[in-house]
């Protein structure tokens, strides 16, 4: 045990610093976080669903609920069932093995329903494209009501997408 402790002394800390505008990346969260809840008047409840892609987006996606963004402090959470949930996040291009899990999963969500599709491979499909073991874009399969660039997406655009998405809700979009 004394052996680690001793190279944890000589390695010291390897993570790296915290964003030098913290206090800026703060304040837009906020903003966005009161935009929202001055649109729903509650928590939004978010489902995210991987289709298949490199887990960028996973990571930006996991960074909204640290001390920075803190999302769920802002009236938005992520939940584990599309039944509870008022928008579905979707990452990667669908592959052929997720397109039906990912038709229920939109399907198993109550009206209106709201699908923001972050990074440029659930837009287009990325470098992936259209091929044998992907179907693409999400808009092939699904209304996109917003789609959040970058390749993975920043935290403040994911939550800046969902504020789009969001926001479509005053105008009532409603499927059958």
């Amino acid at each position: 045990m004394w052996n680690v402790i001793k190279l944890i002394a000589r390695t010291g800390n390897l993570s790296e610093p915290g964003p030098q505008d913290a206090g800026a990346i703060e304040a837009e969260a906020r903003r966005i976080g009161a935009e929202l809840l001055g649109i729903v008047g509650r928590a939004v409840a978010i489902r995210e669903l991987d289709a298949g892609s490199c887990n960028g987006c996973e990571l930006e996606i996991h960074a909204l609920n640290n001390p920075y963004y803190n999302v769920e402090a802002l009236g938005i959470k992520f939940v584990a069932s599309p039944r509870h949930a008022d928008l579905l996040l979707v990452t990667g291009p669908v592959t052929r093995n997720m397109e039906q899990a990912l038709l229920r999963t939109y399907q198993a969500m109550p009206q209106p329903r709201l699908v923001v599709a972050a990074g440029v491979c659930a837009k287009d499909g990325g470098i992936f494209g259209a091929s044998y073991a992907c179907r693409g874009a999400l808009a092939g399969l699904l209304p996109v009501d917003a789609w959040v660039p970058g390749c993975p997406p920043e935290p403040l655009d994911l939550l800046r997408g969902i504020l789009v998405a969001v926001a479509r809700l005053k105008t009532a979009r409603v499927e059958p």
